[in-house]
């Protein structure tokens, strides 16, 4: 898609404690994939296995916990440890959802409405405290947890607004995750061809990208009678952790070999 650039700190300072991958093409890729896996291991923890929704809840919030505790504990960005943290969340945020929607009742408008104002919150509350919402700043203990925060919310705001569009609104998941990707592309077009903020284009495809995601995961895996492709929670949830797999360890490896180039130089 792009890639996003700022001066919100030195050359230097970025590759030390910056705790955001660079956001390339690939950053994108895996993005969308851990969205859709997101919905369809939820799906396949909770029902296909039996855990049900509460308990799987619960485990995955403590996976997440671990995992982002070694995240936050990090000196540098590791792209293992911040993918698996991304696929954590995304799977908390669909049961966050489908919690308040299955178990609480509460109205898919509703939700979508609560965690958009929250989204909103996060956002005023981090922009008061550090003065800039730029992922390439993310340098500080405070800036960390704000992304990781922010994160967290736009995934369940992203579950919310898929099952509102797809169900809700019953206009199908194909056609929801068709009107999602249009957005995404008129964001994307804006940042190209208007010069539009590179930051505040950032966080739209990255609020975007989430419903996308999971209407793409919904339609693949869901029956056809239910509008779906039918092929199933486990072969989806296995085909995209492959693909998640494969794409980190390639950029684990090419991170190890740029870090020793570093420390090469003179």
């Amino acid at each position: 898609m792009f890639i996003l650039h700022s001066n919100d700190a030195s050359p230097t300072l970025k590759v030390m404690l910056n705790k955001v991958p660079e956001v390339t093409l690939w950053f994108w890729v895996i993005k969308i994939l851990s969205t859709t896996i997101g919905e369809a291991a939820a799906d396949y923890l909770a029902f296909n296995l039996g855990m049900g929704l509460e308990r799987t809840a619960l485990v995955m919030g403590l996976l997440l916990a671990a995992a982002l505790a070694i995240q936050l504990r990090a000196r540098r960005c590791l792209p293992t440890n911040y993918w698996v943290v991304v696929v954590l969340v995304s799977i908390v945020g669909t049961l966050t959802t489908d919690l308040l929607t299955d178990r609480l009742g509460v109205s898919l408008f509703v939700s979508t409405g609560v965690f958009s104002i929250s989204l909103l919150a996060v956002f005023a509350i981090w922009w008061k405290r550090e003065r800039t919402l730029s992922i390439h700043a993310i340098d500080t203990p405070a800036r960390e947890r704000f992304y990781w925060l922010t994160v967290l919310v736009t995934f369940a705001l992203g579950t919310a607004a898929g099952d509102l569009t797809s169900e809700a609104l019953g206009w199908g998941y194909g056609l929801s995750a068709l009107i999602y990707g249009y957005l995404i592309a008129f964001a994307v077009l804006a940042r190209w061809k208007l010069r539009a903020d590179p930051v505040l284009i950032f966080w739209v495809v990255f609020i975007l990208t989430r419903p996308l995601g999971a209407s793409v995961g919904d339609f693949l895996a869901q029956p056809v009678s239910q509008g779906g492709m039918g092929f199933g929670a486990p072969i989806v949830t296995a085909v995209f952790a492959g693909l998640i797999a494969l794409l980190v360890t390639w950029l684990t490896a090419q991170d190890r070999l740029s870090h020793k180039g570093q420390r090469a130089d003179p």
